[in-house]
């Protein structure tokens, strides 16, 4: 993940803002304002307070029963039980803790570090297993659990930066290494195929690989910055968040071609989207939710926004947990007046 600047922040938000209430660029129809009385997308209904949690937040995960976020700015690994929704457990001693991946099959909690280690925990009692060298840091995880295999984002340069892999049940790396000549940032999986999509954001490019041939396929991004990402695997989309200008747009995977392009939350750095709603979830810095409704795999309305505070631009989401739980997770880091907390926001229909 790239260090957050809070002047060019600020800058970026008012010129966005200035552009947005002029501008909207997409390839669909303008998308009509939401509602006044239309209901929220997602309603607050709980916190859980991180007393002493200092700096901020980076990534997300769940696993039995709990999420795990990093808490980048503490060197810890923040952990709360998922259906008490209060904190069970705190991992410190992680410099800058930024990707999370649980493996259930193995019992296994994978925390990634930008100083260049991705420690494993046991998943009981988070126990520290052992540790893994990764070149130039790491930032993101994701889990593959036809596999058992950790995906990898590393290094920061052409040289180191990578998609690598860890194999869950042994904790060793393995020989499957794809070099991206650039740092990447959010990545997705597929679950019915073998290609993996990666954010590089330095050379403004999506880059495909193919698991099984180990080909890479290359897409330019005319809109910079392409940071998180979310995959439509269904229809063959993946949905990916700029910050300049401040976007989400919609990538065709059969094509490598952007069919969509609306204007978003500034700095944004993940979003997520829900299969089940066929909705779009994007939070960021500059202080609200956006929440987008797929009319069509190439058409999306804007529904809400959602205020929140200022900074707060991490979060989580895993689907569906159960009958009526469905909820979304967002990191605020701590202020001169407030403790941090986790804010717990039930979605609605």
């Amino acid at each position: 993940m790239k260090k957050f600047n809070a002047i060019g922040f600020l800058l970026a938000f008012v010129i966005s803002l200035s552009a947005c209430q002029n501008t909207q660029t997409t390839s669909a129809p303008a998308a009509a304002p939401p509602a006044a009385d239309a209901p929220p997308a997602m309603i607050l209904t709980a916190t859980v307070p991180l007393e002493g949690v200092k700096g901020r937040f980076d990534h997300f995960a769940t696993g039995k029963g709990k999420v795990f976020v990093s808490g980048l700015g503490n060197n810890s690994v923040e952990i709360i039980d998922l259906f008490q929704g209060a904190r069970a457990h705190e991992i410190t001693g992680v410099p800058n803790p930024q990707g999370v991946a649980f493996s259930p099959e193995t019992n296994k909690l994978f925390v990634a570090s930008e100083k260049g280690k991705v420690y494993i925990y046991d998943g009981d009692s988070f126990k520290l297993l052992s540790t893994l060298d990764f070149d130039g840091g790491a930032d993101n995880l994701r889990y593959d659990a036809a596999t058992k295999r950790v995906y990898v984002g590393c290094g920061d340069d052409e040289k180191n930066s990578a998609i690598a892999a860890i194999d869950a049940v042994t904790g060793k790396r393995t020989d499957e290494v794809y070099k991206l000549g650039g740092e990447p940032e959010s990545f997705q999986l597929e679950k019915n195929g073998s290609n993996i999509y990666v954010n590089v954001p330095d050379a403004k490019q999506i880059v495909a690989i193919n698991r099984t041939t180990k080909e890479l396929t290359r897409w330019p991004v005319t809109v910079a910055q392409n940071f998180p990402m979310a995959l439509d695997e269904a229809d063959h989309r993946i949905i990916v968040g700029t910050r300049e200008p401040a976007t989400i747009s919609v990538f065709d995977t059969s094509t490598g071609k952007m069919v969509a392009s609306l204007p978003t939350v500034q700095d944004t750095d993940d979003l997520y989207y829900s299969a089940e709603r066929k909705r779009v979830y994007v939070p960021g810095r500059a202080g609200s939710i956006w929440v987008y409704q797929q009319a069509d795999p190439d058409h999306y309305n804007l529904i809400s926004k959602i205020p929140t505070v200022v900074g707060a631009g991490t979060a989580g989401y895993f689907g569906r947990q159960g009958k009526g739980f469905d909820r979304f997770y967002l990191a605020v880091s701590a202020s001169a007046t407030a403790a941090a907390e986790v804010r717990i926001y039930t979605l609605q229909d």
